[in-house]
């Protein structure tokens, strides 16, 4: 069964902050969390200041940081939507508990400027100003990239890659381009059902969900016809304040459209974040736009189908920082009393950036083709040294309990 979006490793346990990983970098670990209730904040963005250098906490808060030694006493800005932007020093971290806490803000409604009384309107500016917002020149980014895949609560699989990004100018219809420098896998193949399971796209998912750079995916041009928005509460990032815009698609439209909110900056009206989902309640035509093959003696469609996209602003321009992806998907066999579901989580965090080096050209042969297959890709697990300088989003518990147990059923098969 091939499985299209349509548009893990286990790191130990947290340790102590600034535990020297060689005698270039060293690496710091801790938990983001909200100051009155500790409730742990997932996807807060961390940035290395003087840096370009940059983390997502992952879904239980945690982060892991790797800084050269060069940088002496490292400091990160972190960032949440609601909350007040914090500077912290990563060597002043408590070494049993390396705990940020997040103070939240009280958002007072300000007075809403004449643009930004038209929901609509406000969503065709923040178009017209992508050229003003988003980088005009090409980037090249080092991002971290991950899938899993669940069946059920379990893990099955998991594939991950360090991949560089060519990121092309916001305002240009060339495609970025993508280059897997170093990637891995680990698979418990009992449990898939003896199906093929596969992702087809790879980093190209996270990619394509880039909205502002490819917003066809959602704003076409005739995005008023497709979508009604509307003013949510705003909220705001440190003393910058944020428009929250609710869409959906139009009553009388039929085909899988999608619904969320949109976080736009007001002072420069860029947006900073989307958090979306396809409608499927039309099962067969939503099934069409991720199905691309299937077992005969099987009935398989889409079950969730959930996005999100973040940017990272610097120097008054945004960038593409981080994307995720959860899919369901149910298959009924026939002939079968139960059916089975799986789950599958792809996110790509961008870890560092800089500016695009001079007659710097990737060869055809060293580009990743749109439609690839990263666990194809992947040569499994047997380079875990690799990954000591490179930042990655820290797994979550389970998925380290799900590495851990595959791995020791591969070694009970040998």
């Amino acid at each position: 069964m091939l499985f299209t979006s349509g548009f893990a490793f286990a790191l130990p346990a947290m340790s102590t902050p600034g535990k020297v990983i060689d005698e270039n970098y060293s690496e710091y670990k801790g938990i983001v969390v909200d100051r009155k209730s500790g409730t742990p904040l997932a996807f807060a963005s961390l940035s290395v200041i003087g840096t370009n250098i940059s983390t997502v906490t992952n879904g239980e808060g945690q982060f892991s940081l790797k800084i050269s030694n060069e940088i002496r006493e490292p400091k990160v800005i972190v960032s949440f939507l609601g909350y007040q932007n914090k500077s912290v020093s990563l060597t002043a971290l408590n070494p049993d508990k390396p705990r940020i806490e997040m103070d939240p803000i009280s958002v007072e409604l300000p007075e809403i400027s004449v643009i930004s009384k038209d929901a609509e309107a406000l969503m065709l500016a923040v178009l017209e100003k992508k050229g003003e917002n988003y980088p005009a020149e090409q980037n090249l980014m080092t991002a971290f990239y991950r899938e899993t895949i669940r069946k059920s609560r379990t893990y099955v699989s998991l594939s991950e890659a360090v991949v560089e990004i060519y990121k092309q100018p916001y305002m240009s219809y060339r495609t970025d381009i993508a280059k897997l420098y170093k990637a891995r896998k680990k698979a418990d193949y009992s449990k898939l059902d003896t199906v093929t399971f596969k992702l087809m796209g790879g980093p190209f998912n996270s990619l394509y969900l880039d909205v502002m750079k490819n917003p066809d995916l959602i704003f076409t041009e005739n995005v008023m016809e497709n979508y009604e928005f509307s003013f949510d509460r705003s909220t705001r990032i440190d003393s910058r304040l944020i428009y929250v815009l609710d869409f959906k698609q139009r009553p009388e439209k039929n085909e899988p459209l999608y619904y969320g909110k949109l976080y736009i900056d007001a002072q420069n009206l860029a947006m900073k974040s989307a958090v979306f989902s396809l409608n499927l309640e039309n099962r067969e035509l939503a099934s069409q736009m991720f199905i691309k093959k299937k077992p005969f003696n099987a009935v398989v469609y889409p079950t969730e189908a959930t996005y999100r996209i973040d940017y990272l602003e610097n120097d008054g321009k945004w960038y593409y920082g981080f994307s995720r992806i959860e899919l369901g998907l149910k298959i009924n066999w026939k002939k079968k009393l139960f059916n089975t579901n799986y789950f599958s989580t792809i996110e790509m965090a961008v870890t560092d950036w800089k500016p695009y080096p001079e007659n710097a050209a990737v060869s055809p042969k060293e580009r990743l083709r749109p439609s690839v297959i990263i666990s194809d890709e992947a040569s499994g697990f047997s380079d875990p040294d690799f990954w000591g300088e490179y930042n990655v989003i820290e797994p979550e518990k389970s998925i380290e309990s799900a590495i851990k147990k595959i791995q020791k059923q591969l070694k009970k098969k040998k």
